[in-house]
C-alpha cells in the first residue's frame, strides 16, 4: 500500500475567493478524484485549526493500492487541472509518499 500525504499553505485570496473558500473548493476537487482513478483506496482532506506559525492550512491524506495507481492519479487529467488551479491558490506545498 502507498500512502500519499500533501500539505499546503494557501494564499490569503485567489480567484476572487478567500483562503477558506479556496480550501473548501480544494477539498471538493480532491474528494471528487476518489471514483475517477482505479487503485485509490482512501482520500480525506482536513483543515488546520491550530493556526500555529508552522502549520499548514490544508492536508490531503490518501492511500493507493500500488505505486502505479499513485502514478495514474498524478497524471490523471482532472488531477493535472487541480495542480494548475493550485498554482495561484497556494504558496507552499509539502509531500510525503511512502510504502507500507
Amino acid at each position: 500500500m502507498i500512502k500519499h500525504i500533501v500539505m499546503w499553505r494557501l494564499n490569503a485570496s485567489a480567484y476572487g475567493k478567500s483562503k477558506l473558500e479556496n480550501a473548501v473548493e480544494l477539498q471538493q476537487k480532491l474528494l471528487a478524484m476518489k471514483n475517477k482513478v482505479p487503485g485509490i483506496i482512501h482520500i480525506e482532506v482536513g483543515f488546520d485549526f491550530s493556526n500555529e506559525k508552522d502549520s499548514c492550512d490544508v492536508v490531503l491524506y490518501s492511500e493507493f493500492d500500488s505505486k502505479e495507481a499513485l502514478a495514474n492519479y498524478q497524471s490523471h487529467p482532472d488531477h493535472e487541472a487541480i495542480k494548475k488551479w493550485l498554482a495561484d491558490v497556494r504558496y507552499e506545498r509539502r509531500v510525503v509518499d511512502y510504502e507500507i
